[in-house]
């Protein structure tokens, strides 16, 4: 059963077996496997439900305030303050990212295995799980009929300079390359949770709230007893309505900033202090391109490949091409000037982003009235990382044909010949003068075999509060350095499927 916020004419007090926090990659997946178990399961969604119709196109507007978090424009503190777009909506991020698909790499899994003693989280364990959820969200290459001409000079880039790369996988079935992903993709071909997972889990017999936040995990003497939270007002954010579950087990999927911010409200505590540690922001270097001849980059399907001759070394790279208000944030341009070049080479545009497998951390901060403030230090590594990251890709579209490349640095903000890229890491730069931004953070929740370095153990479950359990990004010990999705997907398979052989 669906409730939406208009369906809600008073409080509303409800038991269950399972309760879920969020509906993104972690929450979705968890929801539906423990509802085909044969469990009484309630998802809670802070967001709002909505339907492939309603998807606007050419809406930017529309898609970022009910889509996103924030408008997508929240905010990491720090030196460079990083810019993080995640979703708000049933289906969470997976409604409105790229649909990429990548199993976590076996050397991440024996870092966790080494580091953190999760031995039994293996490649070849977590085989059967990625498995399920590949051919739940049809993950597949694209169509070629369907690949967009950006995509296609990435790759002839990194052929004429000899570098790997790969035709990405991407959870998607027919997509005729709308190139929507980023705002609700009015086809329907991306599987994201809000297509295959929440109708399954609805078909089951699961009841999904929206619009409405949870404020507190209860518990009790080291058990957990349910959730509390207010239905909000999509339209004027005022809260109406309490919401009350109990329940005794919870799993809380909000994300790896809200998921911590909602824990620490809620009173709970870990051994060694370590929630809200740990913050990953897999930073996103962003390099704009512009071609003598047209590219019309919005033709055609989202991020067709990435290259991956440098991965070993924490270095991926690819195309995401954007509306104009979304590709001006990734350029170094202001006022009059940006209007004149977005005017005049718009359609001769591609933009690259360099994705940093980040080897420093963050913390996760509650603040006053409601708010959480997370926060993120840049160090001289990934500093590092990211300039070269933007000096490769700029090697890759000059070996394209590029005619010249704007770049996100103080002192350089373009350049017009790969002769010119050494000059780069001339430039004086200071961390501060980066422009980075996120959509892949992780790591503030750890599972681990030990109390003293973990709050989670295997399975997602808090080592010190019985019945409570997280799904999503935060439990991730280390950066992955590939897109998450799959990972969260594969992880939450597995907690689902602990909890449901404990339960019946």
């Amino acid at each position: 059963m669906l409730y939406k916020y208009k369906d809600i004419d008073r409080h509303v007090e409800i038991d269950c077996d399972v309760c879920v926090v969020g509906s993104g990659a972690g929450g979705a997946v968890a929801s539906k496997e423990l509802a085909e178990a044969g469990l009484n399961v309630v998802l809670v969604e802070e967001g709002g439900y909505f339907t492939t119709k309603d998807f606007k196109v050419d809406d930017t507007i529309w898609s970022t305030s009910n889509l996103y978090r924030d408008g997508g424009a929240s905010i990491i503190m720090g030196k460079p303050s990083v810019m993080l777009s995640e979703g708000r909506c049933v289906g969470g991020s997976t409604t409105i990212n790229g649909a990429m698909c990548w199993r976590t790499p076996g050397k991440v899994f024996k870092r966790w295995q080494w580091e953190r003693g999760l031995y039994d989280i293996t490649t070849n364990n977590m085989e059967p799980y990625f498995t399920k959820v590949e051919e739940t969200i049809h993950a597949k290459s694209i169509l070629p009929e369907a690949k967009n001409q950006d995509s296609e000079l990435l790759r002839l880039g990194a052929e004429k300079l000899g570098y790997r790369y790969r035709a990405n996988i991407r959870s998607q079935d027919h997509c005729v390359g709308a190139n929507m992903c980023i705002t609700g993709c009015p086809t329907g071909a991306k599987h994201s949770t809000l297509v295959n997972y929440i109708p399954a889990f609805l078909n089951h017999g699961g009841e999904l709230f929206t619009n409405c936040r949870v404020h507190r995990v209860k518990t009790k003497r080291g058990k957990v007893t349910g959730v509390t939270g207010w239905f909000v007002d999509p339209q004027t954010k005022e809260k109406k309505y309490k919401l009350t579950v109990k329940s005794p087990i919870v799993i809380v999927s909000g994300g790896a900033v809200q998921t911590p911010a909602l824990l620490k409200k809620s009173g709970i505590r870990d051994e060694k202090s370590l929630l809200g540690k740990n913050l990953l922001v897999h930073p996103n270097m962003k390099v704009v391109a512009a071609f003598e001849e047209a590219v019309n980059a919005w033709q055609g399907v989202n991020q067709g490949y990435q290259i991956t001759e440098f991965q070993e070394e924490g270095l991926l790279m690819g195309v995401n091409f954007t509306s104009p208000g979304v590709l001006a944030l990734a350029m170094p341009l202001e006022g009059n000037q940006m209007l004149r070049v977005l005017k005049k080479e718009f359609h001769h545009l591609v933009m690259g982003g360099a994705l940093i497998e980040d080897t420093g951390s963050g913390t996760v901060y509650v603040g006053p009235f409601d708010t959480v403030v997370p926060t993120y230090q840049l160090n001289e590594h990934d500093f590092r990382q990211c300039i070269r990251g933007a000096a490769l890709l700029t090697e890759v579209f000059f070996a394209a044909g590029a005619k010249k490349c704007y770049l996100p640095f103080t002192g350089m903000h373009e350049i017009r010949s790969p002769d010119d890229i050494p000059k780069i890491f001339q430039l004086k730069l200071k961390p501060a003068e980066l422009e980075l931004l996120t959509v892949h953070v992780m790591g503030t929740v750890p599972m681990g075999s030990q109390a003293h370095n973990s709050v989670l153990n295997s399975y997602g479950a808090f080592h010190n509060v019985k019945g409570l359990y997280v799904a999503d990004a935060s439990v991730f010990p280390t950066s992955i350095g590939v897109n998450p999705q799959v990972t969260i997907m594969a992880l939450a398979t597995r907690t689902a499927e602990y909890i449901a052989n404990r339960s019946t």
